[in-house]
């Protein structure tokens, strides 16, 4: 006679799972992503796919090495959205090593050197990220020019001969296939005493900012409200971010806009919609009061206001969301909701 197998609760299955979430936040970035392939090339699938295979390799040796189940971790897909955010991150045409650099202090050094999945206090992508930039300035800032500014673009394997061996095909320099961001283009120009109607006058700029850069995040906004939608993320700490960012940038344009750019350039120029709706949003490093996640997202906002404006990196998103990463158990706890059944002073009613 066979006994029923008896299942400890809960016996509700829950309407999403680690792996669920990951997953879709991995469809929504896929608009993105496309639209970095069209404007930078095929570099980009080749820093995800390097990126992909690092984080991999270190997450199974981590959790090996824990003595944790790898098979299961493995399968939620936390590694592969870490990986796809830094990889599209870092230029198109950077070096292998800095790829496999970046993404492996991200997932020892953000992820498992604090306890793995659900413990990490900072955002592992953008911890990898900061270490890259402050390490290797010339390679990060070595980004790829709009294809549409590249007499003769790269091809797929031209683009990972590049990335693997540092030699350039025969008939290309290196000048002809890089150019400066729209943000660095702004920052290097004020810096030198340039009003932004002279430094907007170059080959890289659109109507509305850098070519390109604006179908970028408009392609982003896109994926991230399909996580709103989803209930994936919360409206509120995305909305926080882009009023923090576009509150004082309207200000400051409307006293000064021959030197302080407007709401809209900074709201569709580098890594603003990707930071609102896909960095700024991690469930584990950000804050999770109602109101926490308001405040934590306006602060991200404005610190890349900020750095943008005052600070010497053209985008300040990354430091921005690990100083704010540092301040969300704070947040937290001074909004936290009041418990029911009791008064402002904890006394009961």
């Amino acid at each position: 006679m066979r006994f029923p197998t008896l299942v400890s609760s809960p016996h509700l299955k829950p309407p999403t799972s680690v792996g669920g979430v990951m997953r879709e936040v991995l469809y929504a970035l896929v608009p993105g992503v496309l639209a970095l392939v069209w404007l930078f090339g095929f570099g980009v699938i080749w820093n995800i796919i390097i990126a992909a295979a690092t984080a991999y390799a270190c997450e199974a040796a981590m959790l090996a090495t824990r003595k944790r189940p790898v098979r299961m971790f493995l399968a939620d897909c936390s590694a592969l959205v870490t990986a796809v955010l830094l990889g599209i991150a870092l230029p198109p045409l950077a070096p292998w090593w800095l790829t496999v650099v970046g993404t492996a202090f991200a997932m020892v050094f953000g992820k498992h050197l604090y306890g793995g999945l659900g413990y990490n206090p900072f955002n592992p992508a953008m911890l990898g990220y900061v270490v890259l930039l402050i390490s290797f300035p010339q390679h990060m800032t070595q980004w790829a020019a709009p294809a549409s500014l590249v007499a003769d673009p790269l091809g797929p394997l031209q683009s990972l001969q590049v990335i693997l061996t540092g030699v350039l095909p025969p008939g290309h320099s290196l000048d002809a296939l890089t150019a400066a961001t729209p943000l660095d283009a702004v920052k290097t120009g004020l810096g030198m005493a340039k009003t932004l109607p002279e430094i907007r006058s170059g080959a890289i700029w659109g109507a509305l900012g850098g070519k390109g850069w604006v179908w970028v995040n408009v392609a982003f906004l896109g994926g991230g409200l399909y996580l709103v939608a989803r209930r994936i993320i919360g409206w509120p700490i995305p909305a926080g971010v882009l009023t923090g960012l576009a509150v004082p940038a309207a200000v400051y344009w409307s006293a000064d806009p021959s030197t302080h750019p407007g709401a809209l350039f900074q709201l569709v120029s580098g890594a603003a919609m990707i930071g609102a709706f896909f960095i700024a949003t991690d469930p584990v490093s950000a804050a999770t009061t109602p109101r926490g996640r308001l405040y934590y997202g306006l602060g991200i906002g404005f610190i890349t206001w900020l750095i943008r404006s005052f600070a010497g990196y053209p985008d300040g998103i990354a430091f921005a969301v690990l100083l704010m990463n540092m301040a969300a158990p704070l947040i937290d706890s001074y909004t936290r909701p009041r418990v029911y059944g009791q008064s402002r002073g904890g006394r009961d009613d």
